[in-house]
This record gives C-alpha cells, structure tokens and sequence, in this order.
C-alpha cells in the first residue's frame, strides 16, 4: 500500500480573510497548534477538561480513560448524565423560546418549534414509551420520514435510556427486517408514510412486512405517525402516536445513565454480508459532537445552521439529531428533496430561512450543478457564513463551484472527513485557523492523532499513499459492533496496525501535511502495477466542462490486473448513437490522459442519465463492480432512487 500513488495535483490555497479569523472560535494557526500541542502533552487530560467543560454531568467522572481492554475503550465510564437532558433541559433557562427546529415540509409549509415546545413533546413522547414498558436498555427502531417526530422519537429514547436504532426511510422490509431482529428490538416507531418530491410514498406496509418475516416475535409495540393519511393495515399491538402521547405529562425525570451505555446502535449497508451494528455510547459520542460543532462549523448562537443529511444516517444523528440542539442552536429540518418543485429549492430555503452554515454531500453539489450551475444566482444567500461537505471526497472542480457560485468567495469550506464508526469529524478545517485547498479536508481536529501506514502498519513518508489509521483511541469512536465483537476488533483494530483504529480509507498527505482521501481501499485500482485510487480518477473526469458526474471501478484485466471502468454522467444528453459515444469516450480517455497520465485513461467509458444511487444520495459502487464485470445482479436494488438505470450503464463503448 505504500506505493499507491497519488496523480491529482492542487496547487490553489484559499485563507480565510481577516474578518472570519477575528470573530472564529479556533483563531488562526498558532491557536490550533497550541490546542494539539495541549493534546500530545497530556491526551488524558485534554479529553478530560473538555467533557468536564462541555458536557452536564449528573454524576462526575473520576476515570478519563481505561485502555485495560483494548480495543474496547472506555471513557469518563464512571460518570452519569442524560443526552436528552443536555440536548434540552439546559435551555429552557437560558433560551426557552428560542427556536430550535425550522421545519419546512416537501410542500413548502414552514413550522417553527422553540426549546421550550421541543422539551415538552419529548417528555410527553417518552412518557408514553414509559407507559407501553420501553424502558433502559431495550432497543427501539426508529423508521421515521425527515420530520421534527423523528428528532423526537430519538431524543425520547435518549431521555429513558432506551437504545434507538434509526432506519432511513427508503430501505426495504428486508433491510429493516434484518435490523430489526440482530437487535432485538422490543418496538417500530414508523408513519403511515412520507412526502417526496410531491409524492405521497408509504412507509407503514414495509414495517409490517418486516415483521411477518419471522424472528420478530420479541416487538411488543408499533407506533405509527400520521402523516400522508394513507391507508394502513392495523394490528393489535399498533398505536397511532396522538394516542401515544393523549394525556402525558409534559415532564419526565431523565434517565441518568453511565457515560458508556449505549447511545444508539446504527447499522451500516454492508455491501456484502450481514449489516454491521454500529454501537455508539452516550458521553464520548455526545462530547465529540459538540466539540465539532463548536471547531469545525464555528457555531454562533445567532446561526441558522442547516445539514441536509437525513436522520437515517450517521450525519443526521450528530449534525441535525443531537449536536446542534446541544450547542442551544437553530436548524433547518427539510422533508423533500432538492430538485423539488424545481433545482432551485436549497437556495431559495436558504433565502428564506437566512441560513448562516450550510452542509450537504458532494453528490448533491454535483446534482445541482448538473440541474443548473447558474441558479444560486437567481436567490439571495448573501446570510451564507459557512459552507460544508461530507460524505465523500469533493472534486476540486465541484469544490471552485461551491465556492465561487454559492458562497460568493466568502465562505470557507470545511470539507469534512469521517464516519459512521467516528461519531463525528476527525479530519476538517477549522474554517478561521487554516488555509483551504479545494479537495482536501486538511489536518485532524486537536485530540485526533492520525497518520498513513502501510500493510504492516509503519507510518509511510507524506506524499506517499497508504493506508489512514488514528493512532489513539479518542472518545466518540464505535465501542463495538452490537452483538459480534470479533468482528469489531478484526475489522477495526487488525494485529498488524499495531493498536491503531484502521479507517478502510487510503490516503496521502501533501507537503504541508494535509490529508487527502485517495478512496476506500477496497476502491483502489491495481494496473499495471500501479496503485491508483478511484476518486482521484473521478475527479480528473468531473473536471472536464462536459462532465456532471463520474464513478470509477475496476475489473479484473489478464494483462493490466485491472482495467478502469468509468461510468460517466454528462451535464447534456447522452450521446444520439454510437459513434457519437465512441467519439466522446475517447474525447474523455484523453482528457484523463492530460489529467493524470496516460496509466490512469479509463479502458471503458459508459454514458447514464444517471448513477445508480440510494434515495440517501450515495452511489452504489458495489453495482457498477458488478456491472463492470458483466455479472448477474442479486443483491437487493429496492433501496434505489432509479433501479431502471442499471440497464442503461450495461452499455459498453471503448
């Protein structure tokens, strides 16, 4: 792995100006290195000053750190405190009537709920979890549509210690089956469906598919939120969530529970096998999330802070869930989807809600672009202070557009690096300390010691590529995978990292130390003897005028070991006929050629209309590696925004 070789070279540098330096909660360089310098003194105690300063503790801790059972870490273990309680209760003196949620529906209607509204229908929401015997411990699985309920079901479970599991509302019964029965849940908190894109879509029918699967015995409770006023199949153990919360006291004592209970169980796709159940636990988990919030998005309490995720993913648990609401902030919660009723919707949100910090994934930028680069123009987003991305690696070409055309050249980009098993960012810039280069997410957070190894897990020089691993333990990390420890520890601390926690990310740094995120290692292409990553590829297409979009993967090659297929969105139509395709593919092959080296020139280009995606936004590599290949699909597509486009992508021109 040492020798994967890095072909993108970035040589732009974006300083944030003077004004954004003076008023940022991390000012300028020497403050950053003093904060990590803090850290490399005195880990333990760094961590611990901080949990002590940001978190409500109902019991302190004495234990900072106990490494006796790695890699099973715990942190401030002997301490209590409630998530909801600091996500909630510690408002309601300073800032009641503050609003909390902004919550625009798919159809436009806007409802506003402040702290003090927030806090009731919380307890009201976790006293009748009470009253149907949910209590610590037991598991609720939460398939909920992006709505100010699903926030609420999270935090009534957070408030009595019951773990939540959330589901993303576009699954299928199979996914949500599969979920429901590693863990054991005891209840569904669903609806009878949700908007999208103008369109009423079910979710109730799925749930109780899932259920007649089998193995689903143990689920006492379905509680179902009205929402689309579909019809729904009714059983006896189904309540409609108005009779859930009919006659609850708007109070209910926290649960106070061990800094180390589990938070929520989050389970990640698993391209192959069974779904892994991400276990996050309460204070490290909660304290990461806000230290983020305060370094990477430099919140302001007069923000209106807007992360698009939905609460499906780990995104939408840290940065719309539970970080912003424990900073005291207002956000932004959105139902629908951006190109509805037409591509300019995110900007006239913007617009109207005067959102100051704006986070969404590269996917959707490229989208936007692909629907209209011009349109931001037509909105006022003059209240935009903050951009950022996640989720993947943004093109610098995607990167110059946000930049330029949304942020007017005068809002830093934090372009963040971490993931569902991080619980929040690890490597991002934190936007008034550091120059920005388009592409990279810069340097890890003070406390967060990362590096490159190569396979027997020696650190490997910067420029050179390898494998990206996080040296210490650190308190917001995956405590283990519910139900398989084995699997946690092979998978995350194998032997030959040395102890290191081992991220399934390449990448290399640059001369001034920042880090570049080359792609999952499973997505790094062996030819020729060469070790080039996916996404630099990806980049080199997408930066070329004609391109909106491009994903990248190998196939076996007898020759090469592997040759590099390209599946190719264009900003236009598809080409009319072949040898305008043929044409075109070689137009690209070149371009890449010029990019990158002719190593790197894809073997096969392929033209869609679209890549194939979850209705989340992100693409499903593991298809187009099947398609690539000329295999037969079998795994389950029912998670797919546009399942008709696999068909499409078959085509091959050389």
């Amino acid at each position: 792995m040492s020798n994967i070789q890095s072909v993108m070279h970035e040589n732009r540098v974006f300083n944030p100006s003077e004004a954004f330096v003076k008023q940022a909660n991390v000012s300028g360089m020497a403050a950053y290195k003093a904060m990590c310098a803090e850290a490399e003194k005195d880990y333990a105690g760094f961590w611990s000053k901080l949990a002590r300063e940001t978190l409500l503790w109902h019991k302190p801790f004495t234990k900072t750190l106990d490494e006796s059972n790695a890699p099973f870490y715990k942190w401030f273990e002997d301490g209590e405190l409630n998530v909801s309680y600091n996500c909630l209760d510690r408002h309601l003196t300073t800032q009641p009537e503050k609003t909390a949620i902004i919550f625009e529906a798919d159809d436009g209607k806007v409802t506003r709920v402040s702290y003090r509204e927030l806090h009731t229908r919380v307890c009201q929401f976790a006293n009748g979890l009470k009253a149907r015997c949910i209590k610590k411990g037991d598991r609720v699985i939460v398939y909920m549509p992006m709505s100010v309920e699903a926030v609420i079901a999270m935090q009534a479970c957070a408030r009595i210690g019951a773990i939540h599991s959330v589901v993303f509302g576009g699954f299928s019964s199979k996914s949500l089956h599969e979920r429901i029965t590693d863990a054991q849940a005891v209840a569904v908190i669903t609806a009878d469906g949700q908007y999208r894109g103008g369109k009423a879509m079910a979710l109730k029918p799925a749930v109780d598919e899932a259920l007649g699967m089998g193995g689903c015995d143990m689920v006492h409770t379905v509680v179902v939120y009205k929402r689309t006023g579909g019809d729904v199949q009714w059983s006896s153990n189904n309540v409609w969530w108005t009779d859930v919360v009919a006659g609850q006291g708007d109070t209910c004592e926290p649960e106070w529970v061990g800094a180390e209970h589990p938070l929520f169980i989050l389970y990640t796709s698993g391209s192959t096998g069974k779904p892994k159940g991400v276990q996050h636990s309460t204070g490290g988990y909660l304290l990461g999330a806000m230290a983020s919030m305060k370094w990477v998005f430099d919140y302001k309490p007069a923000d209106i802070f807007w992360c698009t995720a939905d609460v499906g993913w780990i995104t939408g648990h840290s940065y719309v869930a539970y970080g912003p609401l424990a900073m005291g902030a207002t956000e932004v919660i959105f139902e629908g989807v951006p190109t509805y009723p037409d591509a300019g919707r995110f900007w006239k949100m913007i617009q109207d809600h005067k959102v100051t910090t704006f986070y969404t994934a590269p996917t959707a930028i490229r989208s936007l672009i692909k629907l209209g680069g011009d349109l931001p123009n037509k909105y006022d987003l003059s209240s935009l202070r903050l951009l950022g991305t996640v989720g993947e690696p943004i093109n610098p070409e995607a990167w110059m557009w946000y930049y330029n055309t949304v942020g007017h050249a005068n809002c830093p980009i934090v372009d963040t690096w971490w993931q569902t098993e991080t619980g929040c960012h690890m490597i991002a810039p934190l936007p008034g300390a550091m120059p920005i280069k388009p592409g990279t997410c810069t340097l890890p957070l003070p406390g967060i010691i990362a590096t490159i190894v190569n396979e027997a897990g020696d650190e490997v020089n910067d420029q050179h590529g390898g494998f990206l691993v996080i040296k210490k333990p650190f308190p917001s990390q995956i405590r283990t995978i519910w139900g398989d420890p084995e699997r946690y520890k092979k998978g995350y601390f194998p032997e030959e990292m040395k102890g290191a926690y081992l991220a399934g990310d390449s990448s290399h740094r640059d001369e001034d130390g920042y880090f570049w995120i080359m792609g999952r290692i499973d997505d790094v292409l062996n030819v020729s003897g060469h070790r080039l990553g996916t996404m630099e590829i990806e980049s080199a297409l997408v930066s070329n005028p004609l391109v909106a979009e491009a994903a990248v993967v190998g196939k076996p090659h007898e020759i090469k070991g592997e040759a590099v297929v390209a599946f190719v969105v264009l900003k236009g139509a598809r080409p009319a006929d072949a040898a305008a395709a043929k044409k075109l593919a070689e137009e690209l092959r070149n371009w890449v050629g010029k990019e990158i080296g002719p190593i790197a020139k894809p073997d096969e280009i392929r033209f869609g209309e679209n890549l194939p995606k979850t209705r989340s936004g992100k693409i499903m590599r593991r298809l187009l590696r099947a398609i690539a290949k000329g295999e037969e699909i079998t795994q389950d597509v029912s998670t797919l925004e546009n399942p008709a486009i696999l068909e499409q992508l078959k085509e091959v021109i050389r």
